[in-house]
Formats: structure tokens, sequence, C-alpha cells
């Protein structure tokens, strides 16, 4: 029996994939130990896993409800500067559970106290990338902003690297891997440079937990990554669909869902516009998000507000869903079946929407283009488009033989840490 040390931080889309994860290695009999926010406390316990937290409530309530919604940088940086000020207490947490000889560590993408572990405590690691955007490509490079249009093309690769080079020196360097080097420091390790160049790949084990027919693997992407699949936990077997969100989809026409992200706590004008525009478009609405602060005040009868639904039971009932394009909302649309309007703010989303339009899937809207006609006209043209619908039940019907992802990532990464 090992014992897995899982860190993780961020949003349900960043921490649900992990519990899962966590659950697979306990069914296996090993024992699991996971650190995160006390946030997801009760999600963690929920799945018989021993829960370590790290921060408090209050710092992820304060972290997303001042992450700009429609500034991709600011927020870049905001939660760039969260993880660097947390990073030492997960390496200490993790540290004081290591047993020599039968621990081995597993952490995401931008969350690097694992990889500390293995440094200070010659711990075997596994790193987990959830979205294929992490994967940098001189073949055909990720889009990682709203006005990145590489996405599918082949520009010069001297214009690609050196653009990878610029956006190290002036992004990437000052709020990560200066950050990292300090900590590297105080452990008495030597630094490391342009980390996103290829070191947050250098672990003894490189999991994607997406499908290469989503994600492409480029000749450039790292030689000991393993593709797995996307993971759908999301809690649907302890949280099912409330009585009254039941009663609501049973009451009419399928409706719309509008989310902008789990732990997105700054968009008030994202679902003032999307009941103005499902009122437009005619379409009964559902607006899921935590922080109900975000709601207009006065609802329509046709418009309810949720403040969590396991997306596995909710979106096959819906006839088109909106979203930021994370990678998890993105993946369980593309499971259900149903035609996805994205709009994407920052992070993993530009790619994971990029992605999912030329799949034939979805549509975007940025920001700046998320009014009231645009979206009503986008769902209005969407709800009529039989090929879209087609499309949609296709790549619906790619899931259906699907070997489990998690067993796959459990295999992967007992092959080579084991």
């Amino acid at each position: 029996m090992k014992r897995i040390l899982i860190a993780t931080a961020g949003s349900h889309g960043d921490v649900l994939p992990f519990i899962a994860l966590a659950r697979k290695f306990a069914s296996h009999g090993h024992e699991p130990v996971f650190y995160t926010n006390p946030f997801f406390r009760e999600y963690v316990e929920d799945a018989g896993i021993r829960f370590v937290p790290v921060g408090t409530v209050e710092q992820y309530v304060f972290l997303f409800g001042n992450v700009a919604n429609a500034d991709p940088v600011r927020s870049f940086r905001r939660v760039a500067a969260e993880y660097a000020a947390r990073c030492p207490g997960y390496h200490r947490a993790m540290q004081a559970d290591t047993v020599a000889g039968r621990t081995i560590a597993i952490g995401n993408s931008l969350l690097f106290a694992h990889r500390l572990l293995r440094d200070t405590d010659q711990v075997p690691c596994a790193t987990v990338h959830l979205a294929p955007c992490v994967f940098r490509s001189n073949i055909k490079p990720p889009r990682l902003t709203p006005v990145s249009h590489w996405f599918g093309m082949r520009p010069p690769r001297f214009l690609t690297q050196a653009a990878w080079w610029l956006l190290d020196k002036t992004f990437y360097d000052p709020i990560f891997t200066r950050p990292l080097n300090r900590d590297r420091a105080a452990l008495g390790l030597p630094g490391v440079q342009r980390i996103f160049q290829s070191w947050i790949h250098e672990a003894d084990c490189v999991i994607g937990l997406f499908p290469d027919w989503f994600g492409q693997p480029q000749a450039d992407w790292p030689a000991n990554l393993a593709l797995t699949g996307f993971s759908f936990y999301d809690e649907a077997d302890q949280r099912p669909l409330s009585p009254r969100l039941e009663r609501f989809l049973q009451a009419g026409t399928p409706p719309v869902a509008f989310s902008a992200g789990t732990a997105t706590a700054t968009a008030h004008d994202f679902f003032k516009t999307s009941v103005n525009a499902a009122r437009q478009a005619g379409v009964r609405a559902i607006l899921l998000t935590h922080f109900a602060q975000q709601i207009p005040a006065t609802l329509p009868e046709n418009v309810i507000h949720v403040d969590y639904a396991p997306f596995g039971a909710l979106l096959p009932r819906l006839t088109a869903f909106v979203h930021h394009g994370g990678i998890g909302s993105t993946a369980q649309a593309l499971r259900a079946g149903v035609p996805q309007l994205i709009r994407p703010v920052a992070f993993d989303q530009f790619d994971n929407s990029a992605r999912a339009v030329r799949i034939g899937v979805a549509r975007e809207l940025l920001v700046k283009q998320y009014t009231v006609p645009a979206v009503a006209k986008a769902l209005t043209e969407m709800l009529g488009d039989h090929a879209l619908h087609e499309r949609c039940r296709q790549t619906a019907r790619r899931f259906e033989d699907e070997i489990d992802p998690m067993e796959a990532a459990y295999d992967a990464i007992c092959n080579r840490l084991f």
C-alpha cells in the first residue's frame, strides 16, 4: 500500500478531477491524502478521503471575488500570486505526511508543491495537466489570448520560439518562476529557468486528462506524456439534482443553462445580459453560480438560479449550454451532446473554446461581444441548426466505449512510479 499525497488548488474544475483520482487510488487499497482549500472539505470528505486544509475559506472567496471577469492578464497574475503564496504551506503539509519509501506525490500544472517535495525528500511525483493549452508547441501553438489566431496555423518556427521567449521574460518569469525560485532557495535548492518551456513536464510521470481527439499530441510535446481522457467526476452520486431544479426542468421545454465558472464571483454583467438575452430569444434559463450576489434581484418566471448542479445529470437535459470555456464545463458538454456558446475570459478557456469550435459543436462570443442582441441571435441560430445538433450527437458517441479515464491515469502512474 502506498500513501498518495494529492495537492491541487483553484475552482471545482481544478479540484474535482483530483478527488476522482484520489477515489481511484483508495479503491485499489492505497491511502490517499488530499490537500486543498477548506472550501472543498465537504467534497473531499464525502468521497471518504482524508482531508488536509491549506489556507482558509475566506482566502478562497476573496481571491475569486477579486479576479477581474473581463481582464485575462490581471486574472492570471492574481491567481499566480495566490498559488505562489500558498505553495510553501502545501509543501510543509505534504512533507509532514511523507513516509520514506512508500509515498508518492501528485499535483496540478501550476501548484508546484509536489515538485518541491520530489527535490527535498526524493518522493516520486506525477503532474496531472487538465487541459491541452499547458503543452507548448512550435508546430501548433495553443491559443492563449483572445486575439491569438495561431491555433490551427503553422507559423514559422523561429517566430514561435521568439514569442515563447518574450512571453517567458515579460510575463511568466515574474509571476511564476521568480516566486518558485524564492521557495527553492529557502529550501536549499538550485533555481530553475523558463519553467513553462519544459520544467513543468519533468515529473516522473506526466498525465493529460483529455483525449487525443480533443488535444492532438504534437511531435514536440513531452515524450513521457500519457493521455487518459477527461475526468467527469461531479459528485452526482452524493449531490443529485435538487427537487426545485427537477421541478423546473419538468415544467416546460428544455432550458438553456448559463455559467460563468464555479469560482467566478464578478460576473454580474454576464448574468444580467444572459437573463435579457434568454427573454429576447424566448428560452427558459438556468443561472448557475455559488455567488448569489451576481444574480439580478428579480428574475422572470422562466428563469431560475441554482448554486450548484452536477453537470453529468443536468447538461443532457438542456437545449444549449452557455459557459466560460473551463475544461470541466467543456468536457461535460461534449459528453452530453449539447450545443455550446462559449464566452472565454482567461486561463485555458481561449484554447478550450477554439478546440470546441474546431470540432464543430460550439460558437464563441468574447466578453466584449457578449451583448443581449448577439447572445439572443446566437442562441436562436444554434437551436435551429440541425447540423450542429448532429455534430454534438456524434461527438457524444465518442465517449460510449471509452475506457475509464481514472483507471487509465491510475495505471500510468503506477507503471511509472511504483
